[in-house]
């Protein structure tokens, strides 16, 4: 359920998981373009490439994930933690850009 926030509604978007034989990665879906984080790869710079590319995203406005993955496995848990993470990071985040006056959306008067 979307949350108010200044006049605006935080977008939920959809992260789900794509289990291959070799990897299991989790995508993140948001507007017109998936970030891949690969679960099942030891690589900081496939993260850090899909946390900055999140990061110019929140400067359009607040958003969160949710896991929409049927299968309870040791990937599901791990990505629901991820997300939890993720999404308390993102908030942090965002507030710190509105602080700094760094955000692209329009201020209710």
């Amino acid at each position: 359920m979307p949350l108010e926030k200044e006049g605006k509604y935080m977008e939920t978007s959809k992260a789900t998981l794509k289990r291959e034989q070799n990897k299991t990665s989790l995508i993140l879906h948001l507007k017109d373009k998936d970030y891949e984080i690969i679960l099942t790869d030891d690589n900081p710079n496939n993260i850090k490439g899909a946390f900055n590319g999140l990061l110019k995203e929140l400067k359009n406005g607040l958003f969160q994930f949710e896991l929409n993955d049927e299968k309870e496995d040791l990937f599901h848990n791990i990505s629901m933690e991820y997300l939890t993470q993720l999404n308390s990071e993102l908030k942090s985040v965002f507030d710190e850009l509105k602080d700094y006056n760094l955000l692209k959306i329009e201020k209710s008067a």
